[in-house]
């Protein structure tokens, strides 16, 4: 499964479009490791997006059929993201959900592929997930849309 890396030379431009400001949780605990360390724990795939930003394809992962009732947590670092319960189907090709988990994340500007986006984070490890925009359902309106190689999946 091969991953695209978000192209340096557009990170710096102006936005086309913005979302509002989000809030940024407490960090819980941190979590560090040197890159060889992160290279060792992960698969290729998931240091590619959780250590630089990568993105997986859309549709590739089985993640984001998954259906039953349990918890997403950060593959990095096991931190519990997501509920099942706010996880809904977009149709983008990512899991997706209206809510994280309290104190689970941060988020950032990105403003790569000339718009600003918002990024997040793992609060424990700063693992890259994925993004948010504000085109998500009830109650919340946002779309909370991860990568599923960043997530790992236990059933309740």
């Amino acid at each position: 499964m091969s991953t695209m890396r978000r192209g340096t030379w557009l990170a710096g431009i102006g936005g086309l479009c913005a979302l509002r400001a989000l809030p940024a949780h407490a960090a819980v605990g941190t979590v560090t490791h040197t890159d060889a360390e992160w290279r060792r724990l992960l698969s290729p795939q998931a240091y590619d997006v959780l250590r630089h930003e990568g993105t997986e394809p859309p549709f590739s992962s089985p993640l984001d059929e998954e259906k039953r009732a349990g918890t997403y947590f950060c593959a990095g670092c096991a931190l519990p993201l997501y509920s099942s319960k706010t996880k809904f189907d977009s149709g983008t090709g990512w899991p997706s959900f209206w809510a994280p988990l309290p104190h689970a994340i941060t988020t950032r500007s990105d403003t790569s592929l000339l718009m600003v986006r918002t990024a997040v984070q793992c609060a424990r490890c700063a693992g890259h997930l994925g993004h948010v925009f504000d085109d998500g359902p009830p109650p919340t309106g946002l779309r909370y849309c991860m990568n599923g190689v960043a997530l790992a999946f236990h059933p309740a």
